[in-house]
């Protein structure tokens, strides 16, 4: 079994999910500056992750849903996933975002599994709270490792483009910087020279 496993928020799609939301709700900086700073490895994952999402406390559900399953995609996601699974990967998402935009896209690429958090809604709206099973920098690994095991992998991929990624760079065979910090470029095996998921296929 070979397993091909992709990072979601600026990898397979050209955007922040949670940027997104913010924006959209009128607390974009905030959030941005705070994104920024744990993607590039200066704040802790966990914190800054609760940090953001209470900023988003009270947001219209359907709102939010609707901006989870409009981002847009990087250029060559579809030909990538398919590219891989001609090859024998099993592909997965594992995302420190949220269900409502890796759930979409997952049946959207034809993904064979999604990992992901969910935001708490009640009586309509996000009441700020979040709950998953990527909640902290080292939830990505952690879960790789499990996902392996169960799988027997014999050959992984991986590909991303923030600090929360390089923990599974360090467990996989081939490791892709995608889009990516300076932080993540050095840890990776390549790094991607262009915008275009396609170019992960030459890696192989």
């Amino acid at each position: 079994m070979k397993l091909a496993v992709f990072d979601f928020d600026s990898t397979l799609v050209n955007a922040e999910t949670i940027e997104e939301l913010a924006k959209g709700y009128g607390v974009g900086q905030e959030v941005t500056n705070a994104t920024e700073l744990a993607m590039a490895g200066r704040a802790d994952f966990y914190t800054s992750l609760l940090n953001r999402a209470s900023l988003l406390k009270g947001m219209d559900a359907q709102h939010a849903q609707q901006i989870c399953q409009n981002l847009p995609l990087h250029t060559g996601a579809l030909e990538v996933v398919q590219g891989l699974h001609d090859l024998g990967y099993k592909v997965v998402c594992l995302s420190g975002g949220f269900k409502w935009a890796t759930g979409y896209f997952k049946e959207k690429l034809g993904l064979d599994a999604d990992f992901s958090n969910t935001l708490h809604v009640e009586s309509g709206v996000l009441t700020g709270e979040v709950s998953g099973p990527l909640m902290r920098g080292d939830s990505k690994a952690e879960i790789l490792a499990s996902l392996q095991s169960l799988l027997n992998a014999k050959h992984t991929l991986v590909v991303g483009d923030g600090a929360n990624d390089i923990g599974m760079f360090k467990r996989a065979d081939v490791s892709v910087a995608f889009n990516a910090k300076e932080i993540t470029k050095k840890a990776a095996t390549f790094v991607a020279q262009t915008l275009d998921l396609r170019e992960i296929l030459e890696c192989l």
